[in-house]
């Protein structure tokens, strides 16, 4: 029998045919359509430091960074992470042999997938979790696993890691563990005797880690972000990801970084060379340079963020929703339940034209929709009058 001709069969192979257009352009067009204000995407509505912003345009008239940047980044900015590093946490690495520059973060986690991971290999994730986690795991041929992190109320509404349900999850199979803290999109921050608990079972079962820590300098009240790298016998075996976006609210620039070992650079390195090979040249340049702002930066931002936070969560409550206020990151996630509602994509879809306000429905962020189903996260990342107004329309609905 013939087999199925080109014309035939799909056009996107099988390992992504799961993943179609994401749920942020569908609800970011919704936004634009009904003019409604939009809490779906993590993204600031305002610039970050002025003089960070003229540190590229200075880098542009200068002519850096207009041609292709070195690999694995410009010296100055691989210097900086790893000054970074060494003040905020204690951690060395050289900046020519232990630091990558990246697109992103999005691009700093695909390549880490691609180059450690093999056909078959098992990744363990925290659920729910980023979108191109799932999408990256499948690209380098890994299968997920996921360890869902559950609501509690023992101590004010969080969510938590069963750490008993994350050692089940470990078998023979298992390569790598996908460890996001800060965490998007339920705002946990693990405690340090979950980061050791972690630590503890990498150690035991010779995992690997990659570590997501993009929102390291947003954390709150009385919530500690901990490099997981910097527990024992973690330093060999952890790739930790950063990025410049989060930080310093410089989304578009798409600046990211690892940090490792010179082994593990060096295999991550492999594979991000043929994704883009490099990028944002004269920005690498102004990162560089506010990766060397002043404490009181960082305590700055992550006070406006902290009061944004308290404006949106005040204003979901007074609204209905069961609000879990998270720890870290800049997003909310809340439960629509108390609302009568249990379906967060019908919620999310028919919001903007009941309120005038987009959300996202973290079903999308799980592999058990049912899990998600009725949790819907708000971002929290705009002007405080946007977030008032927002509270307001959604008060009224």
């Amino acid at each position: 029998m013939a087999g199925m001709t080109s014309s035939a069969r799909p056009h996107l192979n099988r390992r992504l045919a799961e993943f179609g257009t994401t749920i942020f352009a569908e609800m970011s067009a919704l936004a634009v359509a009904t003019g409604s204000i939009n809490l779906g995407q993590g993204f600031p509505d305002t610039d970050g430091p002025e003089e960070v912003r003229e540190a590229a345009v200075r880098a542009l008239r200068d002519g850096r960074g207009n041609q292709y940047p070195p690999g694995p980044g410009v010296p100055e900015l691989r210097t900086a992470i790893a000054a970074h590093q060494q003040r905020r946490y204690g951690l060395s690495y050289d900046p020519d042999t232990g630091v990558l520059v990246t697109a992103g973060a999005t691009e700093a986690i695909a390549a880490s997938l691609l180059a450690l991971l093999e056909p078959g290999d098992e990744v363990v994730a925290l659920e729910p979790y980023y979108d191109s986690y799932a999408a990256s795991i499948a690209m380098a041929g890994g299968r997920r696993v996921p360890v869902t992190l559950r609501p509690s109320f023992d101590e004010g509404a969080r969510f938590r890691l069963d750490l008993d349900e994350l050692r089940a999850a470990v078998t023979d199979r298992t390569r790598l563990l996908l460890i996001n803290t800060p965490h998007n999109p339920t705002g946990t921050v693990l405690t340090r005797a979950e980061l050791a608990a972690v630590a503890e079972l990498a150690v035991e079962r010779d995992l690997l880690v990659v570590t997501d820590e993009v929102y390291e300098h947003l954390v709150f009240d009385d919530a500690e972000h901990l490099p997981l790298a910097a527990f024992p016998g973690m330093r060999e075996r952890t790739v930790t990801i950063g990025s410049a976006g989060k930080t310093f609210s410089f989304t578009g620039w798409k600046v990211g970084w690892v940090t490792a070992t010179p082994e593990l650079v060096t295999a991550v390195r492999s594979a991000k060379q043929f994704l883009t090979y490099v990028s944002s040249g004269p920005f690498q340049y102004a990162v560089a340079e506010a990766l060397a702002l002043p404490d009181t930066y960082f305590e700055g931002f992550r006070a406006g963020m902290l009061a944004k936070r308290d404006i949106l969560a005040a204003g979901l409550t007074e609204a209905g929703f069961e609000v879990f206020k998270p720890a870290g990151t800049y997003f909310i996630t809340t439960d629509i339940r108390p609302l009568g509602e249990k379906d967060g994509f019908a919620f999310c879809r028919a919001l903007p034209e009941r309120a005038g306000v987009v959300a996202i429905p973290n079903a999308v962020f799980y592999d058990d929709r049912e899990a998600g189903a009725p949790f819907v996260r708000f971002a929290f990342c705009k002007r405080e009058e946007v977030l008032r107004e927002a509270a307001g329309r959604l008060r009224a609905m």
